[in-house]
């Protein structure tokens, strides 16, 4: 990140003193606003909460100083000839090439005076209609002060989100929606969408009525992650052990303690990570969380791994006025989905913590989900993260394989990972990670179990499909998700973590 910003600090994640007792966070439940009521569900139930509408002060990038990052939603317009050709021409006629509706065929937008950002996308009004086409971007370093060369950013991500029919999916401010790409510390931005052809082998490609329009409402999002959590203003010095909400705050907001307490039969009140355990103190701990609730013969045989360390909402910076308030549930974990976040592989691990919160504020300010989709997510030095709020150890409902989000759990793996191959550690922490988040529920990670599909492209709804315990995206919905290279590594993975069990 720029020297210029802020003077940004890497800090670890070390567990701080916070202003809310254990006690008090624990008894806490959130106010539901009258506008924008959820309902917090217990493990057993099933039930669907709407997320609120985003502010519209943070989605124009206009949030007061105490709040961490911003939205910048820009409009996109249409192109001229010039434009189209890469050419900069003060006056020039709008393309011609149009289809019946009057929707021009591409659109786009250059500036180079927009407040920094490190993260962009494109959405557009309909969740429903898909973005047949291409989207590039470019953008200008604040580092070095010189534009990038163009990039493509993966327009099929309508198979990420909350299932069909669901309160989640269906809110009038869900928005379809690009993969996010990040792009680190910028500037400056141009970006050109462009329709597809019917079929360009034809010839096709000069014919606008065989082309598909644009969908409406095309706006691309800059989200600024904001400063790391503990970061201070100015040249004052960092300290040893800062606390991360400390800067803002002073102490941990009702939204931020009840986030917290969902971990609380884990690790302390406002802690920054949940510590590693050995197998014998998992071990124990499952009879804990989960005594009543197992079989025979997972407590003769409690197959699970030992609990890998996770860096909490709070350690990577949530701001958790973001999200929806309560929390939803599913009834258990039986298969674990394996994703990749398509933001590309430029980051550093110790900008992880950034690319978190900006993925986090796309999926709920630019897209309208009610929290950040992935219950998980693993970055390239295989640290793991918790995802959607509601509790590591409980089975949280998320927004990451449609169609299947029930009963499973979505680990995404930080990266673009079609043609780059995903690192070992990365790989090593999907399977640590679903060796206990699996064993939780007595799931083999080598095993095969049944899913009922709540309607995709590939399993119609109410269709009972049997998956791999470790699966990847593209097993329940027809998706490049997580990527050729990281798909391929699923069998390494699924027999890590069944060693892992100790099966």
């Amino acid at each position: 990140m720029s020297k210029i910003r802020g003077m940004r600090r890497r800090y670890g994640f070390l567990a701080s003193s916070i202003g809310v007792t254990s006690a008090a966070a624990l008894a806490l439940t959130p106010a539901l606003p009258a506008a924008a009521a959820t309902t917090t569900v217990s493990s057993a139930s099933a039930a669907l909460v709407a997320a609120p509408p985003a502010p519209a002060a943070k989605r124009a990038g206009t949030e007061a100083a105490d709040v961490p990052g911003s939205t910048q939603s820009l409009p996109l317009v249409p192109l001229t000839e010039g434009r189209a050709r890469g050419r900069t021409l003060t006056t020039a006629r709008t393309l011609a090439t149009t289809p019946a509706d009057g929707a021009a065929l591409e659109q786009g937008l250059r500036r180079a005076d927009v407040r920094h950002f490190s993260l962009l996308g494109v959405v557009w009004d309909n969740p429903d209609t898909e973005l047949h086409g291409s989207v590039q971007v470019r953008t200008r370093s604040v580092v070095t002060g010189t534009w990038s060369g163009w990039q493509t950013v993966e327009t099929h991500n309508a198979d990420h989100g909350a299932d069909p029919g669901t309160a989640e999916r269906a809110t009038r401010h869900v928005r379809g929606a690009t993969a996010p790409l990040w792009v680190g510390d910028c500037d400056g931005v141009d970006v050109r969408v462009r329709a597809d052809t019917g079929d360009r082998d034809q010839g096709a490609a000069t014919d606008p009525l065989l082309q598909l329009p644009l969908p409406s409402g095309l706006r691309l999002e800059l989200v600024d992650p904001g400063d790391d959590p503990g970061d201070g203003s100015g040249d004052e010095p960092t300290p040893a052990n800062p606390e991360p909400d400390q800067p803002r705050t002073g102490e941990l907001s009702e939204a931020a303690a009840a986030a917290s307490a969902a971990n609380a039969d884990l690790a302390p009140i406002g802690a920054t990570e949940i510590p590693a355990l050995d197998r014998e103190d998992t071990e124990r701990e499952l009879f804990a969380l989960r005594g009543a609730e197992l079989t025979e013969r997972q407590r003769a045989e409690p197959h699970i791994g030992p609990r890998p360390k996770i860096v909490t909402r709070r350690g990577w910076g949530a701001d958790e006025s973001l999200r929806a308030r309560g929390f939803v549930y599913t009834k258990k974990d039986k298969v674990a989905f394996v994703h990749h976040t398509a933001t590309g592989n430029n980051y550093t691990c110790s900008e992880a913590p950034s690319v978190i919160r900006s993925i986090y504020r796309y999926h709920v300010l630019s897209m309208g989900w009610r929290d950040i989709g992935y219950n998980f997510l693993v970055d390239k030095c295989g640290t793991i993260y918790e995802g959607r709020a509601g509790g590591v150890a409980k089975p949280v409902l998320g927004a990451h394989t449609m169609g299947f989000n029930g009963n499973s759990v979505g680990i995404a793996v930080i990266g673009t990972y079609s043609r780059s191959k995903p690192s070992s550690a990365a790989v090593d922490a999907v399977a640590r990670l679903a060796a206990w988040k699996l064993g939780l529920y007595g799931m083999n990670p080598r095993g095969k179990t049944y899913l009922k599909s709540a309607g995709g492209n590939l399993y119609q709804k109410g269709k009972n499909v049997r998956l791999n315990v470790i699966s990847g995206h593209r097993d329940g919905f027809a998706t490049d998700c997580p990527g050729a290279k990281l798909y391929g590594k699923l069998g390494t993975a699924r027999k890590a973590a069944a060693r892992y069990q100790g099966r």
